[in-house]
Formats: C-alpha cells, structure tokens, sequence
C-alpha cells in the first residue's frame, strides 16, 4: 500500500512513518509537511535514504500544492494527522488553528477525492472536541460533540467536514479520536516533555491552578498502531475511540517526572490556570478493541520511564527545539502568570 502522510515531521506523524516502515515492510510512504514550529525533520533523520519514504515540503491548505503532491506521488490512502495542536496557542491566538485544522482538512478531503486512486481517507482528531467529563464516564464515540477550547472547536470542525465528505460525496472516511500522547519526539510545549526537559535544567515546572486535572495517557506507538488499524479494518463513516486506559491527573504526571529524574517537589509551581481549562477526559476504546482487533501494548509504568529515559538520552535534540522563537512562546505563556498558593 502506497500511504500520504500528512504532518509526518511532527510527534505522532513521525512515530506513525516508524511504525509503517518497521511493521509493514511491502507499504510506501509520502510525508507531507509544512514544518512549521513543530515540524521537525531531525525526528526522522536516521530515515534519511530511505526508498520507501518520501518528503513533500507544503501546506495542507494550499490546494494546488496538495494536489501536485497527490499526482506526483500516486497514493492508496490519506492519512491526514497534519494540525495545530497545542491548546494555550489557540487560546493566544485561533487563526493558524482554523486555517489548517478546518479549511486544510477541507482542501486534503477535495484533493483526495478527486485523486485517482485513493481509496479512503482517515481523519486522525483527539477526544478533546466531546468537552470535558465529570468525575465518571467515559467518552463513547455517540458522546455528542462540545469543544470548549478554539483549538478543540478546529478539531471537531475538521472532523465535521470528513463527516459531511463522506455522507455527501460518498468518500470512504474513517475518523479516530485518541486521547493524551506521551512518548519520544515530542514537542517540548505539551506537559511531559515541558516537565522532563525544566526538570533535567532544573527549571521551575508549571502546574496549571491544582493540578488536578484528568487525563487518559496513551504511548504514541500505541496510538499509531491504532490508526493502521482503522486504516485496515475500519468501516467506512465510522469513527474509533483510541485510548491508553491510564486516567491520571496533572499533579501524578508531575510527580513521576521528579521522582524518575530524582528532583525535588520544590520545583513545582502552582500558576493561574488557563481559561475555559477541562477537567477531565476519559475514552472508551471499547469498539475499538472490538471492531478492529486492537488495543494497546505499553504498559504506563514502563512507558512513562522509557520516554524520561530517552529525553535524558537525547538532550541534544530536544535543546535545539526548546530555543528561539520556542522560548518567545514559552515566555509569552508562563513568564508572565501569577504564581498561586
């Protein structure tokens, strides 16, 4: 199977190329990439030479560029990962947030569509456009839909749009919804590579009001198996809930970091929480495990000391992302928040 990848420079994307090319040795792949902040093609240097792999540098909302890349570059299937995705960004400002998770997610449906051989199109989303949970439940994939960030509102938008694709065009979509990633490669603005990399610096790591937030925790290998899975055996105008089935709030995350690298409580800060903040996501991957066989392998415990281990492991990495205008955004965000209690 010959694959388009889009944001394949990116954290899930490029753990997704990995897993392709280890796991299905007679597939293809185009990585289609705006490498804009977060899209770094260090992550996929040691594929480099590769004859499987190949990299297509633009826009997933320029449509004649997409369109050239999918004659180029004949493909089966889109798998369309491409996006905006950090919510405090969003917060700041939503534009960039709508120009490619709404309109670049129309402009990759019209031009697969219209592609000669593409056979379906997955639309890879995050649980985060179902709201924010109480203190039970789960996220099912019937759970209506209540974004409550601007980035989270682009997400759904996106999925909307695969959705009307599908029903309107006859387009074979399938969309999945994952919960929190976690795992090597990972841009140092989400929460555990931002903990890991101050603690190792012995920087102050800043916990949102109490810290007591849920999350469900993924490993991004995990989380891109799920995706080949939909890819394979998902029905067409589905949609599959992916999830880790490690609920955890932000406070334990901050906790196992220090204690892995052995730092101090000291260096927690409480800071003002950010605006409209959810308080809890929980998936249930149930149809998931039934429908297309899957379920996830990483146990958290192993998971979450792998991936501390490699940002150790790899300091020179994550020290050339966490600089420049990284540090600009980093400053705009946290430099200026009151510290609380």
């Amino acid at each position: 199977m010959r694959l388009l990848v889009t944001g394949g420079a990116g954290f899930i994307g490029s753990t997704l190329i990995r897993v392709i090319l280890k796991e299905r040795p007679d597939w293809s792949v185009v990585n289609l990439d705006a490498l804009t902040y977060a899209g770094n093609l260090e992550t996929l240097a040691d594929l480099e030479g590769n004859p499987r792999l190949a990299f297509v540098k633009a826009d997933i909302a320029d449509a004649q560029a997409v369109a050239a890349c999918l004659k180029a570059h004949p493909v089966d299937a889109v798998l369309n990962l491409a996006a905006e995705s950090h919510v405090d960004r969003s917060i700041l400002d939503a534009s960039a947030f709508v120009r490619t998770n709404v309109d670049g997610t129309r402009v990759m449906l019209a031009a697969a569509m219209a592609a000669p051989g593409v056979r379906r199109f997955v639309q890879i989303s995050t649980d985060e456009v179902y709201g924010s949970l109480g203190k039970t439940g789960l996220f099912r994939e019937d759970t209506p839909i209540a974004p409550n960030s601007p980035y989270a509102a682009s997400k759904a938008s996106g999925d909307l749009m695969a959705r009307a694709f599908g029903h309107t065009f006859g387009m074979d979509v399938v969309i999945t919804r994952c919960s929190n990633n976690y795992g090597p490669y990972q841009f140092p603005e989400k929460l555990i590579p931002l903990f890991v990399t101050n603690a190792m610096e012995d920087k102050p790591l800043p916990v949102y009001g109490d810290g007591l937030q849920v999350r469900d925790w993924i490993h991004v290998e995990d989380h891109a198996r799920g995706i080949l899975a939909a890819l394979e055996k998902g029905k067409a105008g589905e949609v599959y809930n992916l999830g880790g089935g490690n609920e955890r709030t932000n406070l334990e995350i901050t906790g196992l970091v220090l204690s892995e690298l052995k730092k101090p409580a000291t260096l927690i800060r409480h800071v003002q929480d950010r605006p409209g903040h959810d308080r809890r996501y929980a998936i249930d991957d149930t149809k998931a495990r039934r429908e297309l066989g899957w379920a996830p392998r990483v146990d958290f415990a192993s998971g979450i000391g792998d991936t501390v281990r490699w940002y150790v492991q790899n300091r020179p990495w994550w020290e050339r992302v966490k600089s420049g205008a990284y540090r600009d955004y980093y400053e705009s965000q946290y430099g200026k928040r009151k510290a609380i209690g």
